[in-house]
């Protein structure tokens, strides 16, 4: 017995050469429904398509210079905050100035900032989206106009300290949600 235990163990103690290895990192896995769209319903002057995820909206608020909208997606713990603004007396600067303003004041902690044009010439609409990479309080905000009477600007917000890597896969899906809502915008005449 005693010669086989030592070839055995000697063998074994060979065989076994890899060094272990530790389990790798397991990520989280997010995954958000497929978008389905329907024609929001605002008293207000245009229309656009709303994911379904987002709450209904229930409420329009109103100032003397603007009204405005929140598409609040609890599950994601988000909000899509519009304002639409008349163009009066060419005031069409200063809103464009301001939509431009707003999303500068993220640059402090912005990684980078993108932005690609948008235009509709079939709607009359036009207009710009920001990406803001990084840290920052806004993950995406955006501005459409017909240039002549209509004004609408967005901003993408979490209830959330803001880190980037925790909230990239719902900043994603909300970005497409923003982008179909640009896309949907039609002004009432």
């Amino acid at each position: 017995m005693k010669r086989l235990t030592l070839p055995l163990l000697s063998l074994l103690m060979l065989s076994c050469g890899n060094d272990p290895l530790p389990k790798p990192k397991g990520y989280l896995r997010l995954e958000y429904p497929t978008a389905k769209y329907k024609e929001a319903l605002v008293p207000l002057p245009f229309t656009f398509e709303k994911n379904e995820l987002a709450n209904p909206i229930s409420s329009v608020k109103s100032t003397s210079s603007s009204n405005g909208v929140d598409l609040k997606y609890p599950a994601l713990k988000a909000t899509i905050y519009l304002t639409y603004k008349e163009i009066k007396n060419g005031n069409l600067d200063s809103l464009l100035r301001d939509a431009q303003n707003l999303t500068q004041k993220h640059t402090i902690k912005a990684d980078e900032i993108s932005y690609k044009d948008f235009e509709n010439k079939e709607n009359k609409v036009y207009g710009m989206l920001y990406e803001i990479g990084g840290d920052a309080a806004s993950q995406s905000q955006f501005y459409v106009t017909d240039s002549i009477k209509h004004f609408l600007s967005g901003s993408l917000y979490f209830y959330a300290k803001p880190n980037y890597d925790s909230i990239y896969p719902a900043s994603e899906y909300l970005k497409k949600d923003i982008k179909h809502i640009m896309e949907s915008v039609k002004w009432k005449e």
